[in-house]
């Protein structure tokens, strides 16, 4: 993904989903989208925090495997990252929330 960064954006914390890997800097997130059965073929994603009109997350619960996040952009383009039931998920899930807030609300 180092090669999609820009020289004006920092990182702030990468999160790896069920199969994708979502990267958030200070200016987007990047989203290395895994397809096909072996994963080989993998469309990027770049969504500038402005983009974001709606955002939840949804914890999972006792008999659900993983959490997610969705995305909704501008022009109603929805984006859904989902990540595996861990004991650090619910921090991981608050982090992202906060992170999106951050650059989304002035």
């Amino acid at each position: 993904m180092e090669k999609f960064l820009s020289g004006k954006e920092q990182v702030v914390f990468c999160v790896k989903t069920i199969r994708d890997i979502a990267v958030f800097t200070d200016k987007r997130i990047l989203i290395a989208d895994k397809q096909g059965l072996t994963g080989k073929k993998v469309e990027y994603y770049s969504i500038p925090y402005k983009n974001i009109s709606t955002y939840s997350i949804e914890t999972a619960g006792r008999l659900d495997l993983d959490s997610e996040i969705n995305l909704t952009l501008s022009g109603g383009i929805n984006i859904e990252l989902k990540f595996m039931k861990d004991k650090n998920m619910d921090e991981l899930l608050l982090r992202t929330y906060h992170l999106i807030n951050e650059y989304i609300i002035d």
